[in-house]
């Protein structure tokens, strides 16, 4: 996700590209009233959100605990409106000090989002202000260009949360495999009640935990008992990483007969790797889509395997590439026929920002969910109707934050 190296090289190309766009963005919606307020305090706090179980382990990492402590910044201006939201790192002093006393519309327009690479930092926080400020929802300042911006675009959720849980101790005690599977069962039943009606499954287990050809048999085995077990639910599966051209390829002969919606991230991309796996799956008849570039993306690769077709998803990271740079992106993905998902893994915010940039542009074939609680936030009127997300009405990303200190 590499939010440090990715603000360090918002200079050059970038930052004229942005500073041609303020140029043209003054004249979009709001900017008299953007115009009016000017940044008058920026604070960070830290947050907790708490998973509704305990997380284990994918391919490539150990157990992930019960949920993430996250910092988010809470921007305030001269006549009183507040946003706030995760920042892409935090401002150091230089920064803070140039930021405070500008007007936000110096700072962002709605057509094209932050216009001030300095201020790339509060992207998130600055699309909640300006939505707070001229009382719309993110996505109806996204979404200017649709005959209608007041109605939002819905797209498919997945649960991203099924890990390997078969293989997680429970009540002190390792589970057997008949328990680890009833665990496994659990959790995505527990999922479908909130809503889902996707799972995204993670496989590659070969790669660390269990020796290569047996994880693969236990991904196999995972993957068919829950399409069996939820026969109206779509099945994605997600590698991490985890395995070489040759044991992916043993894996789906072994979920012969199984639909997948999609396969993330089996190896780490190459074009030659993924040629491979195409030619593969064309010659078999094998069709889910492929999605790429959550881990450590290398972007000039991911556009060469999206125009060579290699991939269909684009799925770096909400937080990591950056809310502005998303919208900049989404359209180009969508003129070369690829489609979007940033990655939301561990923060339900991240997944509400995603569900308030889809509503708004459109072109995101799913949107990873991460249920959660916090006693620090109030996520506001998010729902789940027919296994797609629906973002609330309210200014901005409709969310309120709580703690304060």
């Amino acid at each position: 996700m590499q939010r440090r190296r990715f603000l360090q090289n918002l200079t050059g190309a970038t930052a004229s590209a942005l500073a041609l766009d303020t140029l043209s963005a003054y004249a979009s919606a709001g900017a008299d009233e953007l115009m009016k307020h000017r940044i008058a305090d920026i604070s960070y706090t830290n947050v907790q959100l708490t998973w509704p179980r305990f997380v284990g382990k994918n391919a490539r990492r150990d157990i992930h605990g019960h949920g993430p402590k996250i910092t988010v910044c809470m921007l305030t201006t001269d006549q009183g409106a507040k946003g706030w939201g995760q920042p892409n790192g935090r401002l150091d002093d230089a920064r803070m000090a140039y930021l405070k006393g500008k007007r936000v519309g110096e700072l962002f327009q709605t057509a094209v989002g932050v216009t001030d690479p300095q201020a790339l930092a509060v992207d998130v926080p600055l699309h909640d202000l300006a939505g707070v400020i001229l009382k719309q929802p993110v996505y109806q300042l996204l979404g200017k260009q649709k005959p209608n911006a007041a109605r939002p675009t819905l797209t498919k959720c997945y649960s991203g949360m099924i890990y390997f849980d078969e293989l997680e101790p429970k009540a002190g005690k390792v589970n057997t495999m008949a328990k680890g599977m009833d665990q496994l069962l659990d959790n995505c039943a527990h999922d479908y009640k909130l809503g889902y009606r996707q799972f995204k499954l993670k496989i590659g287990r070969g790669n660390m935990w269990m020796p290569r050809d047996a994880g693969v048999q236990r991904d196999v085995e995972v993957t068919k008992l829950v399409a069996k077990t939820f026969p109206d639910c779509e099945i994605l599966v997600d590698g991490n990483d985890g395995f070489t051209v040759d044991t992916m390829i043993a894996y789906l002969k072994g979920i012969d007969g199984i639909p997948l919606f999609w396969l993330e991230e089996p190896f780490a991309e190459t074009v030659s790797d993924y040629r491979k796996l195409r030619d593969w799956m064309k010659a078999n008849q094998v069709k889910t889509l492929l999605a790429d570039g959550e881990y450590e993306p290398d972007q000039t690769l991911l556009m060469d395997l999206a125009q060579q077709k290699l991939i269909d998803v684009h799925i770096s990271d909400i937080m990591g590439y950056g809310f502005t740079p998303w919208r900049k992106l989404i359209p180009q993905l969508q003129r070369m026929g690829i489609q979007a998902s940033p990655h939301a893994f561990g923060e339900l915010t991240k997944s509400y920002y995603t569900v308030q940039l889809t509503a708004g542009l459109g072109n995101t074939v799913t949107i990873e969910g991460v249920p959660c609680t916090s006693d620090d936030i109030d996520f506001g009127d998010y729902r789940i109707v027919d296994g797609k997300f629906v973002p609330p009405t309210t200014p901005g990303f409709g969310m309120k934050l709580l703690k304060t200190t």
